[in-house]
Formats: structure tokens, sequence, C-alpha cells
């Protein structure tokens, strides 16, 4: 039986045996528990979209799938009923991104450290400008996504963890304390990447790219949040840029070896490899702000190194890099 392999009509058919024998006797009578994700909406009336889509398989395979045999994540039940045309809500708000956290933390430092009501014009605006980032996918969100008093709750969750507050703490992530120990020991740094966030979010530089999947980003890390690693990652691809690069470097009788390692494609490659080396933007989005990107900025580095340089933040250059190398020859 190939999961997922369900139709419009036996989902239909599934409903109909939810409805007549309700909810708790339905989920009992199969082994489900209560839908914890996702929300399969029809006809004005909620469905567990996980025990829905187990369900439905019986009318096409002759068994229910059995609930440890899949997800009711997005990746399956929640994306097997969207494929046929029904709508599939999240339970609950996905969890803060540090691309946001960046932009509430900025304004609680604005605000000298104390949280904002969700009344406040402050709170209205960034409660817009978060629904406007690219960061969740649509799918992940519900009716309270970011909303003013979601914002206000999470402006007073980092106020609470400042060293200076001497009450309570509201909850909170690990991630707000992180970001909040971000601004405290680089203030200036962090303020700019919520200017950036900011500026490209209302330019729509930002906004009209699809949301960062987590494949496309796996194991890249940068200070200033996902939206700018991948805008300073689109600059690196610029295949303009590197191709100047290369001709720069040959024309001054260089070779195209790896800046940190000294690995030379044509050499361990012969033809294959001759002429390809990648790319790698040196000074961080938030660091060297929006312009002109300089082909001194650049640096010819291998495939190994350029995805250990953006395994983990803060980046260390190229030549930082090499010098961790040569210390382990």
């Amino acid at each position: 039986m190939h999961k997922g392999a369900i139709d419009r009509e036996a989902v239909l058919k599934t409903l109909d045996e939810y409805d007549r024998m309700g909810r708790e006797a339905f989920l009992a009578a199969y082994g489900y528990g209560e839908a914890r994700s996702y929300l399969l909406v029809h006809e004005g009336k909620e469905y567990d979209s996980k025990a829905v889509a187990g369900v439905a398989h019986q009318h096409v395979h002759g068994r229910a799938l059995r609930p440890d045999e899949f997800s009711g994540g997005r990746d399956h039940a929640a994306r097997w009923l969207r494929d046929l045309g029904f709508h599939v809500k999240s339970v609950r708000n996905p969890d803060w991104a540090r691309d946001e956290l960046i932009l509430a933390c900025d304004l609680v430092a604005k605000n000298d450290w104390r949280g904002l009501d969700a009344g406040n014009p402050r709170v209205v605006e960034l409660s817009q400008l978060l629904q406007l980032m690219p960061v969740h996918a649509q799918a992940d969100r519900n009716e309270t996504f970011r909303n003013p008093n979601g914002v206000a709750r999470k402006t007073f969750d980092i106020a609470t963890r400042h060293p200076d507050y001497r009450g309570k703490p509201t909850n909170g992530g690990a991630l707000d304390r992180i970001v909040l120990q971000d601004f405290l020991d680089r203030p200036a740094e962090m303020e700019n990447s919520a200017r950036l966030l900011r500026e490209g979010i209302a330019s729509g530089e930002l906004t009209a790219a699809a949301p960062v999947s987590d494949d496309e980003m796996d194991d890249y890390s940068a200070p200033e949040g996902r939206l700018l690693l991948r805008q300073h990652l689109a600059r690196e691809r610029n295949r303009g840029l590197r191709k100047r690069k290369i001709e720069a470097v040959l024309r001054q009788g260089g070779t195209l070896a790896c800046e940190a390692c000294g690995f030379d494609f044509e050499r361990q490659y012969g033809e294959r490899g001759a002429g390809y080396i990648e790319c790698h933007h040196v000074v961080p989005l938030h660091e060297a702000g929006e312009g002109r990107t300089k082909l001194a900025d650049l640096a010819l580095i291998c495939a190994n190194c350029h995805r250990v340089i953006h395994r983990q933040a803060p980046w260390p250059t190229p030549k930082q890099l090499r010098e961790i190398v040569e210390a382990r020859r």
C-alpha cells in the first residue's frame, strides 16, 4: 500500500463516517489521538486531519493506516489532503524564527528594554511587518499568526529576560535568550541586522521569494537570520560576479586554488576541474549593508571550505580558516 495514495472520494466517505460516529468515537475506533498540528476544514466543520487521511486509506486499499505508520505533518497527512483540494489549517502557530526575534528584540531595546502593549502603534506596525515576512509558509499559520497580542507577549518574553529585570520572567523559548544576549553583546551589529530586515521587507526584496525551506538552508547559520543569509548567498551565486572575480585573478597571474585550504580543482581532476571554483562574499550582509559588491569583497574557495565557513556563525574569513587548516597540518 502506497502511503498517501488516497482520493477525494475516499476522504469524503471518511468525513461522513466521522460525522456519524462523532469525533471521540471515531478516533477511539481507529486508535488516533486528537490532532496536534493540523485540522481539515470542510463545509464549516473541523476534523482531525491525520486520522481522516489514515482512515481514508481503507476505502482505497482495504485497511486504514495505523497512527505509527505515518506523520500528521505537512509532508504527510496535511500535504496529501491539500493535494486533493481540501483546506487544512494549522492548529498552532510556528515558533518564532531568529529573523522575527531580531525585529522584536530591536523594538524592545528601543523601548529601554520594556515590553509593549498590544495597542501600541509600534507593536501593530511590527505585527503587520512580521505577517509579510516569508519565513513561515502560509499553510503553517492560523488566523492569529503574529497578531498584535502575540507580538506584545513576545516583547514581554524578551524584556523579562533582560539581566536588569527583577521580576518573574514570562514564558518564552531558548532562542529568545540567545537573541537577547546577541543584542547585549553586539548592539550595533544586531541593530543593523534589524534595519536591513525592515528595509528588505518594506522594499519587497525579502518578501518576493518563496519561504526559506529547511532543505535549502540545511547546515547554514548566520547571526542576521535566514532572510539576510539567503540574500547573502544569492550574492555569492551571482554568476556574473563570480566570472569577473575569476578573470581578475587569472589576469594577475593567480591560480584558481582555494584561498583557505589550497585545493585546486584542475590539479585534482584535470580538464574536468579546469576553471571551477566557488565564490564567497567575505563580509556578511549585516556588516556590509546594501550596496554594490566589489571584487575585493569576494574570495575563491572550494566547496568544502565554503560550506564550513557558513556552517556556524560568526563566519570565519578565508584567512582565518586557512590558519585553522595550516595549524592542523
